[in-house]
């Protein structure tokens, strides 16, 4: 179950929660079936409650929309996309431990 600050992402919504966004986004492209994602889950959470108000964080389900997913070239998951100013300027492809996802977070924020 994702935290509370956790906006879901369609191909509707992706303009306005995250090319639009004031503060930098990142996009978490998961699905139910994906045993990786279920693993990083629990870390995304944490990060959005940690860098909440100074990163927006966001989740694309596969299965629901590939539409936005393939407009990223998005072929494996988990994969998180890190957007500043409408552009994705990094990306994790695979689970990754917490210390190397708090590392990408705060790279954003530089």
């Amino acid at each position: 179950m994702a935290a509370t600050n956790v906006v879901s992402v369609t191909t509707t919504n992706a303009e306005q929660e995250v090319l639009k966004s004031s503060t930098p986004v990142v996009v978490d492209f998961w699905a139910e079936w994906c045993g990786p994602c279920k693993m990083i889950a629990p870390m995304i959470d944490q990060l959005a409650g940690e860098y909440d108000g100074r990163i927006k964080v966001a989740k694309a389900d596969m299965q629901q929309d590939q539409q936005w997913a393939a407009a990223y070239r998005i072929n494996s998951i988990p994969t998180l996309l890190f957007f500043k100013g409408g552009q994705v300027v990094d990306q994790i492809i695979g689970a990754k431990p917490m210390k190397d996802l708090k590392l990408k977070f705060d790279s954003l924020l530089a």
